[in-house]
């Protein structure tokens, strides 16, 4: 069964089952663990992929990501929906400026391990190397983590003053991963935190990070080690994404500030939107800091309204279970779970059903 031979109603939010992605580090049994798993487990398998309608770039497992819809007996992805009637499900005026396309990816990642130190090329590079009208510019807001070796959670994000393009290809032919990292500014992180990350800033997630990510929809990554943390070999296509050794240098900017600089400019504080007896709604990343993306979280005691304004959403449940209604549609969700809201839904009502507080992430794409 595929998409053209089910209708699916776009005025009503729509279930989606995990999308599982391979990826070159070790990582995902806090996701296991989230979902309530007998047995978590680290794998290759870090990465569960959200309102996804791209798929992965990693050779032979193309169809790594794609969101599918949680329809029993369907094998239904989000992307065949979407194509079929974007104007339902996108909306209008987002169909007009980026076609059937969401222009956004969401990710929840939980890394046992050092993620490579890599970077992600803006959208002049994308179009450039990749043919592609999406860079990868990023967003980690973190939700929880793991001491991991006796450290705490952290990330590198950006160049140290005075790194240059010639001393930052030294250090990738002669593969000095120790002199890598010393080039970047190191951060420990908890709960709560969340980091904008442009195209061309070098970075790299450290081990026991569990984040939600919100991007740009590509999956072109540069990555500048040969071998992974866990001693696994990273094939050349893998490194610099078919576009060669030499022009993969490109992609990087080669900016650098100081520790408080970079904090100051990337690390993003949290708004308060509405607060109506302890059911709020918080903007984690918005329109002002960047056009690609916004993400907001959810917070509700009792029973909260949320407005679609014309434009589709996502919604990720991190903690509690919920009844979710729209019109004479009523749907149980529970952590873990996850949901595409089509533009059409005018409004939805989260009323909670369990004993403790419902707490979700609401993802949004491009700004139109």
């Amino acid at each position: 069964m595929n998409g053209s031979q089910t209708k699916i109603d776009a005025s009503r939010p729509i279930k989606l089952t995990p999308a599982k992605s391979w990826r070159t580090y070790l990582g995902g049994k806090l996701i296991d663990e989230l979902h309530g798993a007998e047995n978590p487990l680290d794998s290759h398998f870090p990465e569960e992929w959200m309102i996804s309608v791209v798929s992965s770039r990693t050779i032979g497992r193309e169809d790594d990501g794609l969101s599918k819809l949680d329809i029993p007996n369907a094998d239904i992805t989000l992307k065949e929906i979407i194509q079929e009637n974007p104007s339902e499900f996108l909306g209008k005026k987002h169909v007009e400026r980026f076609g059937d396309q969401t222009g956004v990816l969401v990710k929840l990642i939980d890394s046992a391990e050092r993620l490579i130190v890599q970077v992600h090329p803006d959208k002049e590079k994308a179009q450039q190397f990749f043919g592609s009208k999406y860079g990868k510019t990023e967003c980690w807001h973190f939700v929880g983590g793991r001491n991991m070796n006796g450290e705490p959670p952290h990330v590198y994000v950006g160049f140290k003053s005075g790194v240059t393009k010639q001393q930052w290809e030294a250090l990738f032919y002669e593969q000095d991963i120790e002199g890598m990292l010393a080039c970047l500014h190191k951060y420990y992180i908890s709960p709560g935190d969340t980091f904008l990350i442009e195209a061309g800033v070098p970075h790299a997630i450290g081990p026991g990070c569990l984040l939600v990510e919100i991007q740009e929809p590509t999956d072109y990554t540069i990555r500048m080690e040969r071998t992974s943390p866990s001693g696994l070999h990273i094939e050349d296509y893998l490194i610099h994404q078919g576009i060669g050794f030499e022009k993969m240098f490109d992609v990087f900017k080669y900016e650098s500030f100081s520790w408080e600089e970079t904090l100051k400019k990337w690390q993003t504080p949290p708004r308060l939107l509405t607060d109506w007896g302890g059911n709020r709604e918080s903007e984690l990343i918005g329109y002002m800091r960047t056009p690609y993306f916004r993400m907001t979280q959810v917070e509700v005691q009792q029973q909260m309204e949320l407005y679609g304004n014309g434009v589709f959403s996502g919604l990720y449940l991190l903690s509690g279970s919920a009844i979710i209604s729209t019109g004479d549609s009523r749907q149980e969700v529970k952590r873990g779970d996850q949901l595409f809201i089509p533009a059409q839904v005018g409004s939805c009502i989260i009323t909670n059903n369990g004993t403790e507080p419902v707490k979700a992430l609401r993802f949004f794409g491009p700004e139109v």
